[in-house]
């Protein structure tokens, strides 16, 4: 999908990858309508980003009646909408299923989940009226690859994966285009987002590793991978290795990541 012109809604847009996925919209020429639950982020956004050039639209996308209500705030703004870009998400306490709570349970499943199918189906008749447009969701490596310690948010993003690859089968003869995007580590701020505490020695370590991708870096392989229309993306290195190890041995990719994860889950 060519970007220049377009109008595009980007969920988490108040921080993080959503905030850097907008500006770099903005840098090639599209409109935002940027959501996202903390207004303060995305006056800081706009800031950014430049009041010409994108809407705020305070949501919590885990509300239905209120995501219902987008689609008519953005075509009031901007006169149409092009595509959207489900980004928005968080993680659990690293708790093991056993000792992890139905409350963080249903908050994840919301936000990652149905978060998601609320944002594709609001906006999903608009989209279909347009000659070009385009859905992409953020799913994770945990959507693909267990995590211990994140077996839930890993479950809410696989979630994603097959939704996203079904929407992709139904809209293949439309003017829609799908893609699944799966992100590796990422310098964002999602673990404060998502009121998740790390150890300082967890944090030096996945630094030391080399694999946390910088989060301009990432989105410009988002936004790369929706001008190209693709189907699938993995973003960094880790997500592309770890995709390779776990489609060859399942259960040694599984093993490998126990042994790293051990020292989170408490």
């Amino acid at each position: 999908m060519k970007i220049q012109n377009k109008i595009i809604v980007v969920t988490g847009a108040g921080s993080g990858m959503g905030r850097e996925l907008t500006l770099q919209l903005v840098q090639k020429g599209a409109k935002v309508a940027m959501v996202d639950i903390n207004e303060s982020g995305l006056e800081e956004t706009v800031k950014l980003a430049g009041e010409s050039n994108v809407s705020v639209h305070v949501t919590n996308i885990s509300d239905r009646q209120s995501v219902e209500q987008l689609p008519k705030a953005v075509i009031k703004q901007h006169g149409a909408v092009d595509g959207i870009i489900n980004n928005a998400g968080i993680i659990q306490p690293f708790i093991n299923v056993a000792d992890l709570d139905y409350d963080h349970i249903e908050r994840i499943m919301n936000v990652n989940f149905y978060g998601t199918l609320y944002m594709t189906k609001a906006f999903m008749p608009h989209l279909l009226k347009r000659p070009e447009a385009h859905i992409a969701n953020v799913s994770s490596m945990g959507g693909f690859i267990p995590f211990p310690g994140q077996t839930f948010y890993g479950a809410s993003k696989a979630a994603v994966k097959l939704l996203t690859e079904g929407l992709y089968a139904e809209l293949k003869e439309t003017n829609v285009n799908v893609t699944i995007i799966h992100p590796g580590a990422v310098n964002t701020n999602i673990m404060s987002n998502s009121g998740v505490e790390t150890k300082e020695k967890e944090e030096q370590s996945k630094e030391a590793s080399g694999m946390t991708l910088p989060a301009p870096k990432a989105a410009a392989i988002m936004i790369k991978a929706i001008e190209k229309n693709k189907f699938r993306v993995m973003v960094g290195k880790d997500a592309r290795i770890l995709d390779k190890i776990y489609r060859l041995a399942p259960r040694f990719a599984t093993n490998f990541i126990v042994k790293m994860m051990k020292s989170r889950i408490h």
